[in-house]
């Protein structure tokens, strides 16, 4: 099997190199070869793959920029997937695409599933939504995952601030009214190599779907745990925090906890323990130095 990745540098897209099952191929396509700003360009290197499945890793993902960045955002998270799952219809390819707890406003207490009602709180999850729907109505084969709070040993995300920050403090403050599902770039990764599999094999099912980390857990939470896994010599104290004391230029869901229950139905993958894999995280950036 061959697989067309859009993206090379990013969390997602680095361990879907690294996490290729034996006798895949991997193409991954960086700004260079695919501006994601531009559709038709993204839309032409499906059109002119021999791969058997495009898998899109990369997005706008500043969340707080894409609120005074909309042009912008709308054209890589919206309108160049639309282009993309056309392209890939019209070859009878495979997308899979990657897509986010923000399409919904996190409100209520229960995890959240395929088909609840989704309203976004700002630009990042309007976007992203939009991209689903465009995704979607292109009527090909498709998968669209939603996923979560995601972190890996690259790119910037919240365990190597934790981690850098942690280095350099005696206490850091952190919401605690936030809660959802930390989830590795490695597991997310290993899910959709899983998907792209079914759907080699003859028996995907296209659909949302949703994967998260378990168990749910607030951002003061997952800090504590972060220190509690590393080898800092001299660990900082938590300060938990209401969101109100941390203003941002874009709202975060209150609860972004996903039901994964569908995903295993549909493909046996299971919500991952974050807690193992935030562990491998940890030793891969130490290992680093």
């Amino acid at each position: 099997m061959k697989a067309l990745v859009f993206g090379r540098t990013g969390q997602l897209a680095i361990e879907l190199a690294r996490r290729a099952p034996d006798r895949v191929t991997v193409e991954a396509l960086g700004r260079d070869r695919a501006d994601l700003t531009d559709p038709d360009a993204c839309a032409a290197a499906i059109v002119a793959t021999d791969a058997d499945i495009v898998i899109n890793a990369a997005a706008y993902t500043a969340v707080d920029q894409a609120e005074s960045d909309r042009d912008t955002v709308r054209l890589v998270n919206a309108e160049t997937p639309g282009a993309m799952a056309r392209a890939a219809a019209a070859r009878s390819i495979p997308f899979l695409h990657v897509s986010t707890d923000y399409v919904f406003d996190g409100s209520g207490t229960r995890p959240w599933a395929e088909g609840d009602p989704v309203a976004p709180l700002g630009v990042y999850g309007e976007t992203k939504l939009a991209g689903e729907r465009a995704v979607a109505v292109a009527n090909g084969v498709h998968v669209i995952l939603r996923t979560s709070w995601v972190f890996s040993a690259h790119g910037r995300n919240f365990v190597k601030t934790m981690l850098r920050v942690g280095a350099e403090r005696d206490m850091l403050t952190v919401v605690d009214d936030q809660r959802g599902g930390p989830t590795a770039a490695a597991d997310i990764a290993d899910a959709l190599w899983t998907i792209a599999a079914a759907f080699h094999g003859g028996k995907g099912q296209s659909g949302i779907f949703h994967f998260a980390g378990t168990p749910s857990v607030s951002w003061a939470d997952f800090a504590e745990e972060i220190f509690a896994r590393s080898s800092l010599p001299r660990k900082p104290a938590i300060k938990r925090i209401p969101t109100s004391d941390y203003p941002t230029p874009a709202k975060r869901p209150a609860n972004s906890t996903l039901d994964g229950s569908r995903i295993k139905a549909v493909y046996g993958i299971e919500q991952p323990d974050w807690r193992v894999s935030l562990s491998d995280v940890i030793r891969e950036l130490e290992a680093a130095g």
